[in-house]
């Protein structure tokens, strides 16, 4: 073989494996808006009840090269700890959340983003008193950047008991 033939296929190999570096760079699996919808919560906070008094410590980060929030949840008083994943699920195309506790707990739930709040749902579920509840977990981002958590329950569409309401301030 030539020279000249050599510094040519020389050159179209190098020239393919650049193109293909580059094509797995530019690939984003998890970069859409949709994707994107609740890094608004992501960071470390402090978190305060509606009193304002210190009630825990949370850090959501983004984890799996973007594709999933994870939250680390403390109580203030520490004995109470808890985790959460959250992701987009293209498939259904709805954010869904895993929460697992300390004390064996766990909720499972799943919405969108609208407007500045993410809204999540669990499945309805039947009460030790024989009627059928949800939750509804709603997380607005505030103009001044906080983020406010509100869970409630709800019955027959109507709210029937507030679990918590918390506001995330960052940290500094």
């Amino acid at each position: 073989m030539s020279g000249y033939k050599i510094f040519f296929l020389i050159a179209f190999v190098l020239w393919g494996s650049c193109a293909a570096v580059s094509a797995q760079e530019d690939a984003c699996s998890c970069c859409s808006d949709s994707h994107k919808a609740f890094d608004f919560w992501v960071g470390t906070w402090k978190v305060t009840d509606t009193e304002g008094s210190i009630v825990g410590r949370n850090r959501i980060e983004k984890v799996e090269n973007g594709c999933v929030l994870r939250e680390h949840w403390t109580s203030s008083k520490g004995n109470f700890s808890g985790t959460s994943l959250n992701f987009y699920n293209t498939k259904i195309q709805q954010w869904e959340q895993l929460w697992v506790d300390n004390l064996g707990n766990h909720l499972k739930l799943k919405g969108n983003k609208l407007e500045n709040q993410m809204i999540l749902t669990s499945d309805d579920f039947v009460h030790a008193d024989g009627n059928t509840y949800k939750n509804r977990l709603t997380w607005t981002l505030n103009e001044n950047g906080t983020v406010r958590q509100l869970w409630e329950v709800l019955h027959d569409g109507k709210v029937s008991n507030v679990v918590f309401d918390g506001l995330y301030t960052r940290n500094e």
